[in-house]
């Protein structure tokens, strides 16, 4: 059994992973995270990617070889 984690991954997939992931994380919560940068003054790009990058570690990689 292999076990790999985001960033073990080369950097075409790492992209396509966290691009994947801020599309769940904006489909599930955009609009609270809306509300949020706007209420706190936050620019709402860069709390989608850190949102995107702990989402990442929610997922189970799998990979046919």
């Amino acid at each position: 059994m292999v076990y790999l984690n985001f960033t073990n991954l080369d950097s075409e997939t790492q992209e396509r992973l966290l691009s994947d992931s801020k599309e769940d994380v904006e489909s599930r919560s955009g609009t609270e995270l809306r509300q949020f940068a706007k209420i706190h003054d936050k620019d709402y790009e860069a709390l989608l990617e850190d949102e995107a990058m702990r989402n990442l570690y929610n997922y189970d990689f799998v990979f046919n070889m």
